[in-house]
């Protein structure tokens, strides 16, 4: 779709941040049916879209050239048969779940409320996020979303490749290693020959991998550390590292059937927060100078 739209010099994806979205579909639905006005099309704008209708109207200028809308035609059409069939899998894999026992009968507290990243859940409808969700949280007996990073499509992988028993691993170590995410440092003579994790395809690795980097913009503990870890040590080895942390937290709360608490992070981070003042203050008094807060500034 966006390369016919290219083609006909139409610059739609520049303004709008996704041509699928209820803006976009809406605009292209009326080039389709023949609407060239420009403002008439930029009138189609949802009010929630940032951009004015000014520049989305000169975005729309172009070359219609009915080659051109002929493949738009086609894009389209494929693309809403591409939906249903993803829609179509969706309510067959929730069908699936519902028929998958828990592993324990005790009786569970009720849910609490879900975090906006499930409410408002972008890669598919929000009513069935809430629905994987929900699912998730009957057979694993923690809910997952809770933790940061953690998505419904996270918790659904796991609950796909591993199922509601992680007691056939004896640790998180194992846990960990099983993905490989855990370093496997190959030493000979006391000498380290290699540092680094095994070549693993895991695809509860790759789901983790995902969700560790989507840390990058949270303002939780586990998101300092994931831009600690990269200021560090590089992009690829902090997705490793936060994709460590993350499993052995899931593996944790699936073990012991507890909800995730941040409060033991916070602490980690605030302690993190006070070594590095500490450290800030020594090379400062050593070469002759004074940290002073900003709030003791007037």
């Amino acid at each position: 779709m966006q390369k016919a739209l290219d083609q006909m010099n139409l610059q739609l994806h520049h303004v709008i941040s996704d041509i699928t979205g209820v803006t976009g579909l809406a605009i292209i639905d009326a080039v389709m049916a023949g609407e060239r006005d420009t403002k008439k099309l930029a009138a189609l704008r949802d009010p929630r879209i940032r951009t004015t209708k000014e520049i989305i109207a000169k975005s729309l200028v172009g070359d219609y050239r009915p080659e051109h809308i002929f493949a738009l035609q086609q894009s389209v059409r494929l693309f809403r048969v591409y939906q249903e069939q993803i829609g179509a899998c969706e309510l067959d894999i929730e069908r699936l779940i519902r028929h998958v026992a828990p592993k324990t009968d005790a009786p569970l507290q009720p849910l609490p409320p879900a975090k906006d990243s499930v409410r408002k859940c972008k890669v598919m409808p929000a009513a069935r996020a809430m629905t994987l969700r929900q699912e998730g949280y009957r057979l694993l007996g923690v809910d997952l979303t809770a933790v940061p990073g953690i998505s419904a499509l996270t918790v659904q992988t796991i609950v796909a490749e591993i199922g509601p028993d992680l007691s056939k691993f004896r640790s998180a170590a194992a846990f960990s290693s099983w993905m490989g995410l855990s370093p496997n440092n190959e030493i000979s003579g006391g000498k380290i020959l290699r540092a680094g994790t095994r070549h693993v395809k895991n695809r509860v690795a790759v789901a983790l991998r995902m969700a560790a980097q989507s840390l990058q913009v949270s303002q939780s503990a586990l998101g300092a550390f994931y831009r600690r870890m990269r200021t560090r040590l590089g992009v690829p080895k902090a997705i490793t590292a936060a994709a460590h942390k993350l499993a052995r937290i899931i593996y944790h709360m699936i073990i012991k059937r507890e909800p995730y608490e941040d409060s033991a992070f916070n602490r980690l981070e605030l302690e993190y927060k006070h070594s590095t003042e500490n450290r800030l203050r020594a090379q400062a008094r050593a070469l002759g100078f004074a940290l002073v807060s900003a709030s003791e500034v007037p």
